[in-house]
């Protein structure tokens, strides 16, 4: 288990030793930026990741995860969330933290609280850490529905 914190916003201080604790910090802050590039340093290249969420379905590789931030980013919603309630486990080369993400969802007209339950995986290759899955779900339909509704009508 790595050093405990409550919540992961992207704001806190990293350990500055590249583990998975700094590239969880590194990932929920280049999101709620709107940083690509930040994204891109997280993420695995190549056709390796993957990601499946209520917005983005199921998307297989780096240009298919990248596409499907690049529609979120630039629509009229905005998102902004904090991973929270979480354990992490891991061994030498993997690491795995579920837990959920609590944050909102606005636009200039709306603003919706949103709910999420969550799951990324890390994994060690050349020495470097890297997000190698990430799986989203909600619990309240009703929730997701508006929250499709804004995404997707923003964009």
């Amino acid at each position: 288990m790595l050093e405990y914190l409550p919540e992961i916003s992207g704001k806190e201080k990293r350990a500055g030793d590249g583990g998975p604790l700094d590239v969880l910090i590194d990932f929920y802050h280049a999101f709620n930026s709107g940083d690509m590039k930040g994204l891109e340093a997280v993420w695995f290249d190549g056709e390796a990741p993957s990601m499946d969420n209520p917005i983005g379905g199921i998307r297989r590789g780096w240009a298919s995860i990248a596409e499907g931030y690049a529609k979120l980013f630039g629509g009229a919603a905005r998102v902004n969330v904090t991973f929270h309630d979480f354990t992490s486990q891991g061994g030498e080369d993997w690491y795995l933290f579920v837990g959920r993400e609590r944050g909102v969802c606005w636009t200039p007209e709306t603003r919706l609280d949103l709910a999420f339950r969550t799951t990324r995986w890390f994994v060690r290759i050349d020495s470097r850490w890297r997000q190698l899955h990430h799986h989203g779900s909600v619990e309240d339909p009703t929730m997701l529905a508006a929250y499709q509704r804004l995404i997707f009508a923003a964009n």
